[in-house]
């Protein structure tokens, strides 16, 4: 009789332990998933390191240097659509001239590379965007989400001074640029902050724009990496400019 209810008891406790186990499983599960997540908002990949190379050496037009760094951005899995896309993006900032050389660059490298039997990851297409919306309307309503800002109904500033850039910004920069879906906003912003950068003297823009980082998902951290990695393309005078640019704008976002 004694017996009998060890055994009983020992299977109504097998539930009550299956169940403590899977608890435990689940929080190690869980408790992976974290430092997963945590790492990989630690440091910058491969990919957005040449993003940054790249970006801020086409700005300078440093032709033989950016020539090597774009076969690295393929190497380091950028697809040959996201480079292309990365220069078309600098030219905003920092106009046709350095943007078209640097198209022109990386043309040369992709038939160098097929010479070598290298096989180029095309990538994805932008998709296509409706034409039949308002541009304008469309480019205040991204800059609206980049800036965490509803953009107000009538222009101040520059764009009151010189509504032509006004409608240029909206309508061209954020509405045919940043809609392009080649690049993540993060990764266009990872562009802008190294042209920015890269050619200096743009203090104002430089932390509008790393404010818009940190909304777009880049971590404090993640900034200061990507004041180390531009700094051997810029010099110690503009890294210092970006790096005291970046601790105001983290300061201020405390």
């Amino acid at each position: 009789m004694d017996l009998s209810k060890n055994k009983l008891r020992t299977i109504r406790l097998k539930p009550a332990a299956f169940i403590t186990v899977l608890a435990v499983v689940l929080m190690t599960v869980n408790s992976i998933k974290a430092q997963n997540v945590a790492s990989s908002k630690e440091g910058l990949a491969p990919k957005e390191k040449s993003i940054i190379i790249i970006s801020s050496l086409t700005a300078q037009g440093e032709i033989p240097e950016l020539k090597k760094q774009l076969g690295a951005g393929l190497d380091q899995g950028l697809s040959v659509n996201e480079i292309k896309e990365v220069l078309v993006h600098t030219y905003a900032y920092c106009g046709f001239p350095r943007s078209i050389r640097g198209l022109q660059t990386f043309m040369q490298v992709i038939e160098e590379r097929k010479a070598r039997g290298i096989h180029n990851n095309m990538g994805k297409e932008a998709s296509v965007v409706p034409a039949d919306s308002n541009k304008y309307e469309r480019g205040k309503k991204i800059l609206g989400e980049l800036t965490g800002t509803p953009q107000p109904e009538q222009p101040s500033g520059y764009g009151a001074f010189a509504p032509a850039i006004d409608t240029f910004l909206k309508e061209h920069l954020f509405a045919d640029i940043f809609e392009r879906d080649v690049l993540t906003y993060g990764q266009r912003e990872l562009v802008t902050i190294s042209v920015i950068s890269a050619i200096g003297q743009a203090e104002p823009m430089l932390k509008s724009h790393l404010s818009i980082s940190l909304r777009t998902g880049w971590s404090p951290a993640q900034l200061k990496e990507f004041v180390t990695v531009i700094a051997p393309t810029i010099g110690k005078q503009k890294t210092t400019a970006a790096d005291t640019v970046l601790n105001e704008v983290l300061s201020s976002n405390k």
